[in-house]
């Protein structure tokens, strides 16, 4: 029997109607997959749009970490930042934090080392560059693996032997902290890294310890009797045997326009774990003592073999500690060192124990002196002052304060002067028993730079300075004696008498290693 038409238009109807509630349920389940796929999209937009900005942000702290330790590098004697080392990219970045920069000067100080407290760059200063810092942040250069040395005991020297009266100038110091590393911890506000004045050029970033490479070709000799000293553009294959000397990763090279009267050769290298921020020298030249991460070391330098380490262990474990600064007493008998944590440590070398504690700086300090008859000791810091302490009472007695970092600290021989170099490119020296001014030595025939070193004369009475300006330059100090002090109306050299009686040229870079000359 055939079904009657309305019952089959009623069929295929709900078929119709079942078939669009399916297609209906599926665009809803289709729109709901849609919208979830959407939003996992903006979700994984939204992380790589974040990524992205950590990695600008990484990458403008590591370019400036480069720089900081490029500019720290050159300033412990690396080389330019603009000179291509061992195969790396030119420089060409950020300025560095410049290991701190302080206040005034050219560009090319110690970027911002003073100004650039540890917690910004390099441990200290910019290791962060020195040369200091600038592309990738290598770890601290090395001189080599340290060899097991062995420990032997110290009791000093004889008194008054082998001394002359006369005190070395003190190694600039890195004030910046050697390079890249942990953070201080629980140490108070950073403070600067090696001393400098914040220029603004960039600066590149620290690397391993370079390798000394040939210098470029020489320049057109020199017509007439000029002294020539720029030795460091002279190409060491173009002399004769007779004015180079050539070890197998050292040589040096002699003034062809003047008779040879020295001999060079390599003594020693002294291998240590970490950078090594100075060096110093005993009175009697029979030891030396260098300053690393959390340690002081005295070595042999008939043997180079280590005597001793001075190390604090009631110091935080966690972090870095650089020793900026070491100076022997007269006698032998006691270490100085000056660190990052603002404190100044007097160890007894045959007990290996600490003798004095001084605290009062407010920044690392970058250098140290003994007095001739050991019973004072003066110490210069970034946070601007110069401050002489008394070994006996184990108090501080005078505190000189100038206008920027101070780099560099000398006590005359008699005891009755302390001079200090300063970032702002100034030598000052003080009567150190009442604290008066007496001399500031710049202006016309001053240093063009940071002053980095000084040192008085066995007699007293003359004054040699150190810069970046690679020069050297020898003071005749005016007679303290004669009454003419410097007072607040007197703000010139040239009233006191005192003058540069010579300039000495031809710096290119400073080295660390320990060398022998003979004449």
């Amino acid at each position: 029997m055939v079904p009657a038409p309305n019952s089959r238009l009623n069929e295929l109807l709900d078929q119709v109607r079942q078939e669009f509630d399916s297609q209906q349920n599926r665009t809803g389940e289709y729109e709901s997959n849609m919208a979830q796929q959407v939003s996992e999209m903006e979700l994984v937009r939204q992380k790589v749009y974040n990524l992205e900005q950590n990695q600008i942000a990484i990458k403008q702290r590591y370019e400036e970490d480069v720089a900081r330790l490029r500019h720290e590098l050159e300033a412990r004697g690396g080389p330019p930042s603009h000179v291509n080392i061992s195969g790396l990219p030119p420089h060409a970045g950020i300025s560095q934090p410049q290991p701190p920069s302080i206040g005034h000067g050219p560009s090319n100080l110690f970027g911002g080392i003073m100004a650039n407290p540890p917690g910004q760059g390099a441990p200290g200063l910019v290791p962060p560059t020195q040369d200091q810092q600038q592309q990738q942040v290598p770890p601290p250069h090395q001189m080599g693996a340290s060899q097991p040395l062995q420990q032997g005991t110290f009791g000093g020297y004889p008194p008054g032997h082998g001394m002359n009266g006369g005190y070395n100038p003190q190694p600039p110091q890195t004030t910046a902290s050697p390079g890249p590393g942990k953070g201080r911890v629980n140490r108070g506000p950073p403070g600067p890294s090696t001393p400098h004045q914040a220029p603004s050029s960039s600066y590149p970033d620290a690397r391993p310890s370079p390798q000394l490479g040939r210098p470029p070709s020489p320049q057109p000799p020199h017509q007439g009797h000029q002294i020539i000293n720029n030795l460091a553009d002279l190409d060491v294959g173009d002399l004769s045997p007779q004015h180079r000397r050539e070890g197998s990763d050292w040589f040096a090279i002699f003034n062809p326009r003047i008779p040879r009267v020295l001999d060079v050769d390599l003594k020693h290298t002294l291998n240590h774990d970490s950078v090594v921020c100075c060096v110093r020298f005993s009175q009697d030249g029979r030891h030396v003592a260098t300053g690393c991460n959390r340690s002081a070391q005295i070595f042999d330098v008939a043997n180079g073999q280590q005597v001793t380490k001075l190390q604090d262990e009631s110091v935080d474990k966690d972090g870095d500690l650089y020793i900026r600064s070491v100076c022997f007493s007269p006698d032998g008998k006691y270490l100085a060192t000056g660190a990052e944590d603002k404190q100044i440590r007097v160890w007894d070398i045959a007990s290996r124990t600490i003798r004095n504690t001084f605290s009062g700086h407010e920044q690392d300090i970058y250098s140290l002196d003994f007095s001739r008859d050991g019973k004072h000791i003066a110490s210069g810091s970034g946070d601007r002052s110069v401050r002489l302490w008394d070994i006996e009472t184990g108090r501080e007695f005078l505190c000189l304060t100038i206008e920027d970092g101070v780099t560099t600290v000398a006590i005359s021989p008699g005891g009755e002067l302390v001079a200090a170099g300063s970032l702002d490119k100034s030598v000052r020296v003080w009567d150190a028993r009442h604290g008066t001014l007496l001399e500031r030595l710049d202006g016309a025939e001053g240093h063009k730079d940071s002053v980095y070193s000084v040192a008085f004369a066995p007699n007293g009475r003359s004054l040699v300075s150190g810069s970046l300006d690679k020069t050297i330059k020898m003071w005749d100090l005016d007679n303290p004696s004669n009454g003419r002090m410097m007072g607040p109306g007197l703000a010139s050299r040239d009233r006191l008498g005192s003058k540069c009686v010579k300039t000495f040229e031809g710096h290119k870079v400073r080295t660390g290693l320990d060398w022998e000359t003979s004449a």
